[in-house]
């Protein structure tokens, strides 16, 4: 069967077409996706549908899709210089030693013991130029990465736990090595790669630079598009086709697309697709969601400007405006923050800050960022204020009216 360009859903059963869309989110939000891990229990849902699945991904988002009994992978474009898609857990050196870790694995058996793995890891480092040296920082960003390849199903704890690495004298571990999955993870061609930076580049590109592809690719992988974000042949098809597109990620990612002047938020009505909530129940966000008004107000800018706005409607913040803001609703609703807020208000302001870079409503530019008009979109309207509310006169007493049990004629 092939796609329709207009709906690559056209022909399927409503049944089919939602187990379709419930797949496509699935891989979206779990590139690698195995048996016996997160929503692996989807994996024989995402196998029936391989075929409509993968021309999809590759008619709409130029993504390819490997699909076996055992796992799903959604080669998907690398997220460039973008310092927030990272996993938090792993620090540049656990990225490197998670990089070092599948380089010695590909020459290692099925299993291998902890300390041979960590040996091996080392020499590639001290290969790859790196400085090596046992230290309890070294030590916790091998065991992060480890760590990471546990969880993304490459490595398995047979006997013992990758953990014991960080200590001074780690206790041996057995390793059973996936060597299917270890295959699939690299995004980018490895033979073609003259360097570590050209591999990036090409992980980056996983099909021809089309218009439709870049533009859909931020659409679903970004909380807020911008047209002054975008290249000039991209905005000019992005307004151009507007219309079409907001339908085609509703019917097949389940997304609803809001249009502004400066540009489109692509919003998930189930919160699925975006690892982190805002608004959100944590102190940060609430912080942060109560301070967008004070700081998208026209005073938001220090004295020199405060109506300076850049080409994409972004207006420009500090870091000591927002900790003014942040310690006046502190001040004010002691008791609705955690201990935290109080007593580490500078933390309190960094993340926030890094908070709004995370979800798209800020840019950091030197000492300043530059908050979002989308941002606007979060603007809350509280039912009232519990500090100063002044109690209202107690209401009247009802009357008891007719009831079933009287007597008629009583």
């Amino acid at each position: 069967m092939r796609l329709s360009a207009a709906d690559p859903l056209e022909g399927l059963a409503d049944i089919d077409a939602a187990n379709v869309v419930r797949c496509a989110r699935t891989l979206l939000r779990r590139p690698l996706l195995r048996l016996g891990g997160p929503d692996g229990e989807l994996l024989p849902l995402v196998y029936r549908h391989r075929v409509v699945l993968g021309e999809m991904f590759t008619a709409l988002l130029g993504y390819r899709l490997v699909v076996e009994r055992k796992f799903a992978r959604l080669y998907k474009a690398g997220p460039g210089a973008d310092s927030t898609r990272g996993v938090q857990e792993l620090s540049p050196r656990g990225y490197a030693y998670v990089a070092l870790t599948m380089a010695a694995l590909t020459g290692t058996g099925r299993q291998v013991l902890l300390s041979r793995l960590v040996s091996d890891v080392r020499a590639a480092a001290i290969e790859a130029g790196m400085k090596v040296v046992d230290t309890i920082a070294d030590r916790r960003a091998l065991t992060a990465a480890l760590r990471h390849l546990v969880s993304l199903g490459v490595l398995t704890e047979t006997e013992g736990t990758v953990g014991s690495a960080s200590q001074d004298a780690p206790a041996e571990a057995l390793i059973t090595i996936e060597t299917d999955l270890l295959g699939q993870l690299l995004a980018g061609p490895v033979g073609d790669a003259q360097d570590a930076a050209h591999l990036v580049t090409l992980a980056a590109r996983t099909a021809p630079r089309r218009v439709d592809f870049q533009v859909r690719r931020k659409l679903v992988e970004s909380p807020v598009v911008l047209y002054a974000d975008l290249a000039e042949d991209e905005r000019e098809w992005l307004l151009r086709n507007q219309r079409r597109e907001s339908y085609l990620l509703e019917r097949c990612f389940g997304l609803y697309t809001e249009t502004r002047l400066e540009g489109i938020l692509a919003a998930d009505p189930e919160e699925y697709l975006s690892d982190v909530m805002f608004p959100g129940t944590s102190t940060v966000a609430r912080i942060g969601l109560l301070a967008l008004p004070d700081l998208l107000g026209h005073d938001s800018g220090d004295a020199a400007g405060e109506s300076e706005v850049d080409g994409a409607g972004r207006r420009p913040v500090t870091a000591d405006r927002v900790r003014e803001v942040c310690e006046r609703l502190v001040a004010d609703y002691p008791a609705a923050w955690s201990r935290q807020a109080a007593e580490d208000l500078d933390g309190i302001v960094t993340e926030v800050l890094a908070l709004f870079v995370h979800m798209g409503l800020a840019v950091a530019d030197g000492e300043r960022w530059w908050l979002s008009p989308a941002a606007a979109r979060w603007w809350p309207e509280p039912d009232g204020d519990p500090e100063r509310e002044v109690p209202g006169p107690a209401p009247e007493p009802e009357v008891p009216g007719w009831s079933l049990f009287d007597e008629e004629g009583a």
